[in-house]
């Protein structure tokens, strides 16, 4: 039944409505045409970056010159992320019923949500609200990916209004009425070119953008909002063998694979908690589960010195350490699970300090 008509025609009984019959979750079939990363001729290190963001929920900015794949990788990442679980299928197909977003003759979503809005979009379409509040954007993506493409192309408001809900996993609109709050627990992916021609620091063709353009562009996007981008990641343009070459790339089922596998030992060593994943971890959580080894330590505590890290920077850090030693099985955090997210955390240093 959609339409209270039709409740009227069936309490008449001019029109029975025919019941509803109980599906089991598993007997709800996921889209069977997702992009798949075999497609992606080389990147391997932004293919790795994604593995680790997969893995362990991670918010990621990929940056690089325009045609070097970024947009295509963001589109494969749902095929790398485990299924939802009932319970994030409910909580995900309320938001879609409250915003009537909710695809014909679909009771529940299955898959995870992938969400690209135009940088065009308003502060409101990001975050949610109106007359009558609904939820934007960043609400619909919940439990799946929000993918903002050209980030320094949005406004100023509707960037770092996603600054707390990113961190939160909700948002709250007021209005005179009421206050209405929706979740937003979601893996941020954002991508961007390093300047307006999108060619600085390209290896081969020149930057044609005047004196200081590329510093204006990379303003754009504020240091607190950077932050919280857990995995800055370098998307190179691809090299003609890359593209050329006859051997097959490796699928999504075996990236998936693996992130499964560290997402089954972050489930069991979060039990009892709200917690999904290790990007979710408060700070306490952080202290508890990330403790490095006594070389890793010191490794962290030199690159804290040297490039001046905030303290969520830090937190970050050991997170995604802690993922990247989920993935290799390891139970404690060591030299090169720090050396891998550190890498993570580099960029920000090379282009935002033109």
């Amino acid at each position: 039944m959609r339409t209270v008509e039709a409740l009227l025609e069936h309490l008449r009984g001019e029109q029975a409505l025919e019941p509803v019959t109980a599906k089991d979750y598993a007997e709800y079939t996921l889209p069977p045409d997702l992009p798949d990363f075999a497609d992606v001729m080389g990147q391997h290190e932004a293919k790795r970056a994604l593995e680790v963001a997969a893995a362990g929920g991670h918010n990621v900015m990929m940056i690089g010159p325009p045609g070097s794949g970024k947009s295509m990788l963001a589109k494969r990442i749902p095929s790398i992320l485990p299924d939802m679980t009932f319970e994030e299928a409910l909580e995900t197909t309320n938001i879609y019923s409250v915003a009537g977003a909710l695809p014909k003759d679909v009771s529940l979503l299955r898959a995870r949500p992938f969400r690209a809005p135009h940088h065009t979009v308003s502060p409101a379409g990001l975050s949610g609200g109106g007359a009558v509040p609904h939820p934007g954007e960043i609400s619909l993506a919940h439990n799946g990916v929000l993918f903002l493409d050209e980030l320094p192309e949005f406004s100023r408001t509707a960037m770092e209004i996603m600054r707390q809900p990113i961190e939160d996993g909700k948002i709250t609109i007021a209005r005179v009425a009421a206050t209405f709050s929706y979740p937003c627990s979601v893996m941020l992916v954002c991508a961007m070119n390093p300047c307006p021609c999108g060619f600085y620091g390209h290896p081969t063709h020149k930057c044609t953008c005047p004196p200081g353009a590329p510093q204006r562009y990379l303003s754009r996007v504020s240091g607190p909002l950077l932050d919280r981008l857990d995995i800055h990641v370098e998307v190179p343009p691809v090299e003609f063998d890359e593209l050329a070459k006859t051997a097959k790339e490796e699928s999504s089922a075996a990236i998936r694979k693996r992130v499964e596998a560290a997402r089954a030992i972050q489930q069991e060593r979060f039990a009892g908690t709200a917690v999904p994943c290790n990007a979710k971890m408060d700070a306490a959580m952080t202290r508890k589960f990330c403790t490095p080894t006594p070389a890793a330590a010191h490794l962290l505590k030199q690159v804290f010195e040297r490039l001046g890290l905030s303290a969520r920077a830090y937190d970050k850090i050991l997170r995604v350490a802690r993922t990247v030693a989920d993935l290799a099985g390891d139970e404690q955090i060591d030299v090169p699970h720090i050396s891998e997210a550190v890498q993570y955390r580099s960029l920000d240093r090379k282009f935002w300090s033109v």
